[in-house]
């Protein structure tokens, strides 16, 4: 499972940067949304230079409109958006041309595949995104959807192996489970769950 695609969100410094991409981070997020993460536009683009060209760097988005969206993607050079709403497969659409990879974050645990909105990447996330409280992916009716997507919500170093081992994730995105307070990333954190997720 050493092929398990990681993604750390959520990351403010340039500490939080470097260790996230030493330490084999596949995508780093960035969050535009209303949060304790959020960052300006201008910030993202600093922390995005440093990361090199094979790490995906996401801007996070929730409940704002395309041209936002379009917006702060232009200005920081983030390669990808992440809508973390409830935005339809027109807003996909729309920002499809952009030439962006595309995820699509979502607390229905009903999907069936990836790709159903035209999204690149799923993301399956708690009700309650950012919170750190996990939701029942261990349940015995839950179904993993086809394709490539991303568990997320109450993941932390001591039970990803088993998330993704009970649900066959294709990937994990983790971002308060590698915190010591909220919106305050923890470098030894982050190292020990990029870790214990592949095994």
């Amino acid at each position: 499972m050493s092929d398990l695609f990681v993604k750390i969100c959520g990351l403010r410094t340039e500490r939080d940067v470097e260790t996230a991409v030493r330490d084999g981070a596949d995508a780093v997020g960035f969050v535009s949304a209303a949060s304790p993460r959020q960052l300006d536009a201008a910030t993202a683009r600093r922390l995005a230079a440093l990361v090199p060209p094979h790490v995906l760097t996401v801007g996070v988005f929730r409940g704002q409109s395309v041209d936002e969206v379009r917006r702060f993607t232009e200005e920081s050079g983030l390669r990808a958006v992440q809508l973390h709403g409830e935005e339809g497969p027109e807003f996909f659409e729309a920002l499809r041309a952009e030439g962006r990879t595309l995820l699509r974050a979502t607390s229905k645990t009903d999907v069936r595949r990836c790709g159903e909105y035209g999204e690149d990447l799923l993301l399956l996330d708690a009700p309650d995104p950012g919170s750190g409280k996990p939701w029942n992916w261990g349940a015995a009716d839950f179904t993993a959807p086809e394709g490539r997507w991303l568990l997320a919500g109450g993941l932390h170093p001591g039970n990803v192996r088993e998330a993704v081992e009970t649900t066959g994730a294709w990937g994990v995105d983790v971002s308060s489970g590698v915190e010591s307070a909220r919106g305050v990333k923890d470098p030894e954190l982050i190292t020990a769950f990029i870790r214990a997720a592949r095994g």
